[in-house]
Formats: structure tokens, C-alpha cells, sequence
């Protein structure tokens, strides 16, 4: 029975992910939904080029928030301006970059921060949006912040 108890508690404690709310309380969030409530990585793979878009810090005293970007491809250079095609959309409103710090246009390898200015109060949620040139639409990266 004990033993049964430990490996219920052991499993229960790997399925779990908590953090701490403005407030100080601590909240348990199931492993399913942590992808959904964290800053995991997103990946859009199309039209040849891959892209991975990961939050990097949104804090309340944060003056920029960051997005790591890697874009690769093996077909054609990648020559977009990152900080001309991309928007964060937060609350319905549309945000623009305040910069690029990372490779410069050109290659088959591309990879930088991705920076605006920090948006108070916090929102629930942010969606990245990225255009490439050539693309019919943009490339949308979504993670919930509340």
C-alpha cells in the first residue's frame, strides 16, 4: 500500500507542472497543458522553409520582450527583414518590432532575437506573426500567458 502510494506520488509530481501567479499562489497545471500555458518553442515547417519561434522573457519588469527566431531552409537565401515582416498581436492590437540582434539577410541559416517593447498591462495571450516574402500568408506562433 505504501509502496503504491509512493509510485502514485512520484507520477503525480512528474504529470505536474506548478508555478506562481502575480499573487504569490501556487497553481498545479497538468504536463498536457503546460505547452499551452509556458513558452514552449513553435515550429512552422512550410513552403521550404522552417521556422522555430520560442518566448524568451515576459516579465513584469521586462522592458523588451524577446522571441528567439531560427529560420532554416536548403532551397533559396532567406533575405527577409525580419523586423519589416513581423508583428506581435496582443489584446486584438497589432504590435511592430523595435529589433532584430541576430544574422544578418542572407544564407540558408538565419537565427536572432526578435524584439518588442513590453506590453503592460499583461495580456492573456500573444500571437507571432511572420511573413515571408513569397508567402501567401503569415506564419502564426500563439502562447498563453495567463
Amino acid at each position: 500500500m505504501r509502496k503504491q502510494f509512493l509510485i502514485g506520488f512520484v507520477l503525480t509530481a512528474i504529470a505536474a507542472y506548478s508555478f506562481t501567479d502575480d499573487s504569490g499562489v501556487v497553481n498545479v497545471i497538468a504536463a498536457s497543458n503546460a505547452a499551452e500555458l509556458g513558452y514552449e518553442p513553435q515550429i512552422s515547417d512550410e513552403r521550404q522553409v522552417k521556422i522555430t519561434a520560442a518566448l524568451q522573457n515576459i516579465t513584469q519588469d521586462a522592458k523588451t520582450w524577446d522571441f528567439e527566431v531560427v529560420l532554416e531552409t536548403h532551397t533559396h537565401a532567406l533575405s527577409d527583414g525580419m523586423e519589416k515582416f513581423s508583428v506581435l498581436i496582443a489584446d486584438g492590437k497589432q504590435y511592430k518590432p523595435v529589433g532584430w540582434k541576430g544574422s544578418p539577410p542572407g544564407g540558408h541559416h538565419r537565427k536572432g532575437l526578435l524584439r518588442f517593447k513590453a506590453i503592460a498591462p499583461l495580456p492573456a495571450s500573444v500571437e507571432l506573426q511572420i511573413r515571408l516574402i513569397g508567402d501567401p500568408s503569415p506564419r502564426s506562433f500563439k502562447w498563453l500567458l495567463k
